[in-house]
């Protein structure tokens, strides 16, 4: 009797979302507040936890890698503050699913950067 071949699961696909500062600060600040209140699933919390670490290796790489940042930004004519964080479908849904997220961040999420 043998064993099946387990599958691999697919890596998760990491899309970037431009955010400016005050739209990472939103969202660390929404997904703290979610992590300290009330009980939040494990599976959630796991997720919310990879955001917030997210959140910081954005602001990393554009310390160690400026310059592609830097194209996009002049090319779409983005601010100096934007960044791209980069977040998972199971990611981005947990923050959405945040009730205390602002509508701005929200916006930033789900509907691209506007400048």
């Amino acid at each position: 009797m043998s064993i099946p071949p387990v599958e691999e699961a697919a890596p998760a696909v990491l899309v970037p979302h431009w955010l400016s500062a005050a739209d990472r600060t939103e969202v660390e600040r929404a997904v703290r507040t979610a992590l300290a209140g009330a009980p939040v699933h494990p599976v959630a919390a796991i997720h919310l936890g990879e955001v917030l670490t997210e959140l910081h290796v954005a602001a990393a790489r554009e310390a160690v890698w400026p310059a592609p940042v830097a194209r996009v930004r002049r090319a779409t004519g983005w601010g100096e503050d934007v960044l791209p964080v980069r977040l998972s479908a199971v990611e981005l849904a947990s923050v959405l699913s945040l009730p205390g997220l602002a509508p701005v961040a929200r916006d930033a999420l789900t509907g691209g950067r506007s400048r």
